[in-house]
């Protein structure tokens, strides 16, 4: 089945204008190929909505830091970065699954409630500290499997692009 919009593709494209979707991310990408492919679904997806990949530098000298304070220095670097009304999801394995098809529905009602800005946030090594955890009450899966940080940014851009030809019926989604 394919997800259909509600307003057509005229309304979808003017709307989606006016909406940006923020990628948050900890610590930098240093692998090249990991880069142009981060690049690669940039591209793609600045064709379809205003997007922004903001990286939240790693936190320094963590030898002598215990992991629960990282995650807790890490989860305000985060929330400082996210305003009043944006809808905020947080990439975490216990979240909740979608298929693609239903990503798209979902993310067609993110963009339908009037949000202005869509933050999807990519924790560290480590995960989420408390602070963010329960600042936050949306958290998607992309699987019950664990990936390395530097992957998810791959994985969820390639989504995001998926998500916005199942709404605009174009033939990169197969079922």
């Amino acid at each position: 089945m394919v997800y259909r919009d509600p307003f057509g593709v005229c309304a979808l494209r003017d709307y989606l204008s006016r909406m940006t979707i923020k990628l948050l991310a900890i610590g930098k990408t240093d692998q090249l190929m990991v880069q142009n492919l981060i690049s690669e679904y940039t591209d793609r997806l600045s064709h379809y909505i205003n997007f922004q990949m903001d990286i939240i530098p790693d936190i320094r000298n963590t030898k002598n830091i215990p992991v629960i304070v990282q995650m807790e220095m890490e989860a305000k670097a985060v929330l400082k970065k996210i305003k009043a009304g944006d809808v905020v999801l947080l990439l975490d394995e216990n979240g909740k699954s979608y298929s693609s098809v239903a990503f798209a529905g979902q993310l067609q009602k993110y963009m339908n409630s009037g949000a202005k800005q869509l933050v999807i946030v990519i924790g560290g090594p480590y995960g989420f500290g408390e602070t963010l955890q329960s600042a936050v009450r949306e958290r998607v899966s992309l699987s019950e499997m664990t990936f390395p940080h530097q992957l998810v940014r791959i994985i969820i851009l390639e989504q995001l692009y998926r998500a916005f030809t199942i709404l605009k019926n174009e033939p990169y989604h197969h079922q």
